[in-house]
Formats: structure tokens, sequence, C-alpha cells
């Protein structure tokens, strides 16, 4: 295949469940050398075996006893070719490879809104500051009754099916019909579709005096600019520490990885390098004058830290600008480049790996699963094993004298402890089931509250009867769970019921400040930064 003319490499990221592990979409950066290759994907020379793949889709199509629809019969070939790889090489059709530059560059056309399925009604729990649908007047609580001229409340509409009536080219309005405070206007709500812009920062605040908090959703398209931004509007506000939280971050864009690491260091640093068998090393450094050089970092991590993440993480690990304080990284340290066809689906192929300033490979083992391979729509599923055990690689040192390994994701420089209740079946199933999000947008959303997000914040605790209330809900749809299992997961999950509530009242931004209040990763970085050691 002949490339074009602009390359795109990809990082594996953990933003859509098109395919297996949950951290397997890509990120893509534009790399600096004009004149190198690209992305555009067309038939040239090829061998007489490579045919053989054509001539059996031209047989089937002109001669198979059935009629069968032969894009997917090419789709098919294609996933089967690619999926035998590596876990991280990847096919996207058409729609899933758009799906996967929204969420990557955190624009899409649309209006804007969060909603939660509570009783086959979609009722509003979050609305995008200054977007289309906060704008035409939509409040957080509103009931969706109709979208257009089709019916949404009570007939088990898939969210496939409201997002294709929600989204729309920018320009176009759509109706509303809704539902607020148990009346139904006469009137639909009208509300032109735009571009909708998410940051790719969770939140940013003065989490104590002196101390700065950003926490880190994805490397997005501005995700440098963002950074930057927030780093220099908590100096103003006296942030002279900084807590940079990378948990659940499965990476996004390749140079804005560098770019945000750029913002730790004063000179030019490797930040990291990237080589493979058909790539020659190519070392990428930091710019010069980042907005955060000397002040104290704590970078928290988990095992869902992925990629572009791990670059950041291991850069300032390298260079002892930091310290890392969490749980080992993903361990995903190879890098795909992007090649597109021209009926919009791509491919995402491994080409290269990279490596830490110090020459570490954080890539983990993986090895075929075959015995995965069930039945032909999950065949792909669960292909590759990845090893979730960590062994020393080869030792390192860096200029203080710390020794760092590669292997397997990067370890922390200090380890804060799985919480044993995260891991509870029991729990885990509140998470798939949303009866946590049911249980507070059922009770808590009937009236917003008399008192500010700052009493909020400093004073809002979950009253005892509601959390016996959520238990007996819970075991009213079936759940047993013991008196001893309720007392042991009472702080977790009285937690997740103040945060949510904490961001159906005051926004996203409330939501991460109830968690943080109890968070071990997050009293570990305070208390490091606090009292750092000599």
């Amino acid at each position: 295949m002949q490339k074009g003319t602009k390359r795109n490499i990809f990082v594996a990221a953990t933003y859509a469940a098109v395919l297996l592990l949950g951290i397997l979409l890509g990120q893509n950066y534009v790399e600096e050398q004009g004149n190198k290759p690209g992305n555009s994907l067309v038939p040239i020379g090829l061998s007489n075996n490579t045919w053989k793949i054509q001539q059996l889709i031209d047989l089937i199509d002109n001669s198979y006893v059935d009629s069968v629809n032969i894009d997917s019969v090419q789709n098919g070939a294609i996933n089967h070719i690619i999926s035998h790889l590596d876990p991280y090489s990847s096919y996207l059709v058409p729609n899933e490879s758009q799906r996967q530059t929204e969420i990557l560059e955190g624009t899409f056309e649309g209006i804007g809104m969060e909603y939660f399925n509570l009783n086959d009604t979609l009722m509003i729990v979050s609305l995008i500051n200054g977007g289309p649908a906060e704008k035409a007047g939509f409040r957080v609580g509103d009931k969706l009754i109709k979208i257009g001229n089709r019916t949404v409340a009570g007939v088990n509409i898939s969210r496939e099916q409201v997002e294709k009536l929600i989204r729309g080219r920018r320009g176009t309005a759509v109706n509303v019909h809704i539902k607020r405070d148990n009346v139904e206007p006469t009137d639909p709500v009208s509300v032109v579709r735009d571009q909708v812009t998410v940051s790719s920062l969770d939140v940013v605040y003065m989490i104590k005096p002196g101390i700065g908090y950003i926490k880190v959703r994805r490397f997005g398209i501005n995700t440098g600019d963002e950074f930057r931004q927030a780093v220099i509007e908590l100096k103003k506000q006296g942030a002279k520490r900084l807590v940079l939280d990378l948990r659940d971050n499965g990476g996004g864009y390749f140079h804005m990885a560098i770019k945000m690491a750029s913002e730790f260091f004063q000179d030019r640093r490797l930040i990291v390098y990237t080589e493979g068998a058909h790539e020659e090393k190519h070392e990428y450094f930091s710019e010069e004058g980042g907005a955060f050089t000397d002040g104290g970092l704590a970078v928290l991590i988990n095992e869902n830290t992925a990629s572009a993440s791990e670059i950041v993480t291991g850069a300032v690990q390298d260079w002892d600008r930091g310290t890392i304080i969490g749980r080992r990284s993903y361990g995903k340290g190879i890098v795909q480049e992007q090649f597109d066809f021209s009926d919009g689906s791509t491919v995402n192929l491994s080409i290269a790996r990279y490596f830490t300033p110090l020459g570490r490979s954080i890539q983990k083992k993986y090895t075929p699963n075959w015995s995965n391979m069930v039945d032909f729509n999950n065949m792909y599923k669960g292909l590759w094993a990845l090893d979730t055990l960590y062994a020393h690689g080869r030792a390192y040192k860096t200029m203080s004298g710390k020794q760092v390994y590669s292997g397997g994701g990067i370890m922390p420089d200090i380890i804060v402890a799985q919480d044993s209740n995260a891991l509870n079946l029991f729990y885990q199933d509140l998470i798939q089931y949303s009866f946590i999000e049911q249980f507070v947008y059922a009770r808590f959303t009937k009236k917003l509250p008399a008192y500010s997000i700052e009493n909020f914040l400093q004073g809002y605790h979950l009253p005892d009867n509601e959390y016996h209330k959520f238990i007996d809900f819970v075991r009213a749809e079936g759940f047993v769970i013991s008196d001893r299992k309720k007392n042991d997961l009472r702080d977790v999950i009285e937690s997740d019921i103040e945060a949510l509530v904490g961001r159906y009242y005051f926004g996203r931004e409330a939501y991460f400040k109830v968690k943080n209040r109890n968070d071990a990763f997050v009293k570990q970085a305070l208390e490091f930064l606090a009292f750092p050691p000599q």
C-alpha cells in the first residue's frame, strides 16, 4: 500500500467499547517531518499471493450460493488479519473511526447535554456550559418526552437511537418536548445544533492553600493549551505545588503528552523516543520555558493510566522532576500509525515502541489466547492475554540515584494499596447496573438545595437514614447483601452518592471535589507535598 503526505501516530486509549480490553483505541499526532509518507491507502504492485484475498472476495460476490453483504465480508477479512497482529492494532469502520476522532478531539456536532435513563425516561443530568442546550433554556432535571416527532419516554429507546435523533449537522434545529417539575409545556424547546467542545480537564482547583489540583481526562487536541492555562491560573491563586491526577487516563494525542510534559521543565529535555523494525529512532524533546518548572509535583497513577499518560509519568520520574504516587500503570508502550481508507474506515497499525528518557520500555508482555475464541461474533474478544504480573526488567538509575525499571507499566515511587471494598463484586455490580445513579436521581432531584456549593462541599454528608434506604432499594431489586458487607462498603458507597448529588446540583467540578475529600491517593499526595523528604 502506498502512503500519502501526512502521518498520524496513535498510542492506545480507553475511550470506546468497539474493541478488546477497553484500552485499545489510539492516539495520533502529526509528525514534524514534512517529507514523511502519510496515511492514504491505495493499491500498488501487489504480489500474486496478495491478490488471492481480492480474488476470493470477488469469487464470493459473483458465485456464492446466497447473496451476501460484500462490505461485511471485506470488513471481516481485514478484522481477521489486523486482530491477529497484536492487542493494539485495530480496524475501525467509518462510524467507529468518526467516534474515535470526536472523543480524542473533544468536539462533536450536537446540543451539549448529558442524560440518564431513569425508569425508561431520559432525564437531563448535566449541561455543557455555554452549549446549545443551555442557551436554548434546558435545565438539569428536565425529562425528555419527544425529540422531533419521535417519542422517547416509556418506549425503551436505545442510546444509539437517541444519539441519532439529537446529533446532526451544525446549524440545523431540533424540537424537544420536555416535562419540567411534572408539567409538560405545550410548546417544545427548539435548539440549534452547533459544534460542542468538551474540555479534556475534568477539574482544576486549589485543593489546599498553596497546592493546586488538576485532573486530566484524556490527551485531546487542546489539552496542551488547556493544561498550561490551568497551571497559570492556579499559580495566580498562589499554587506553589501541584497534584496532577492521571488516574484512569487512557491516553490521547501523542504530541499533547510531550507538550504537557514540557510544562515541567525550563530547558530542553528528552521526553520520549520511538523505534521499530521499520522505524528509525526518533527523539522528542520538551519545549523550553514550561509553566511549572520548579514547584513540588505529585503525579497520581493507577492500573488504568496508559500510553500518553505513561509518557508524561515516565519523563517526570526519569528526570526526578516529581514523585509518582499510586499503583502500577497499565503498561502500553507501543505506537500506532493511522491509515485511512477512502470510505472513512481506518487501520491503526502498530509500527514502533516508545521508550522513556532513560531508555525504559514499559510495554507489558502479551501472548495469543486462542482459548477465548468462542463464536464468530466474539472470536476476537480476549484474543490477546496481557501479563498482569510485574517482574523487574532492566534496572536504570536516575540522576538522583533512584532505581527504576523497564517492564510492564511504571511503578510509582509511593504505592497506594488497593481498596478491597472497591474490588468487591457486590460493589462492582452496583456500578455496572447504575444503582447509585438510579437512587440519586430518583430521590435527590425533586428540588434544588437551599445552600451554596461552598456549604455543600464543606458540610454535606449523607444522612444515616438515606444509606439505609439505599440498601433497601438495592435489596428490593433482588440483590443480597449481608449486614457486615453493608457496613464494610458504607464509606465508599456514601462517597459515591454524595459526589453524584454534588454533580447534579452544582456541576462536574463538585463531583471531584467531593470524591477527593476522602480519596487515599489524594491524601497521600497532599501529605507528601506538605512534608516532602529532605
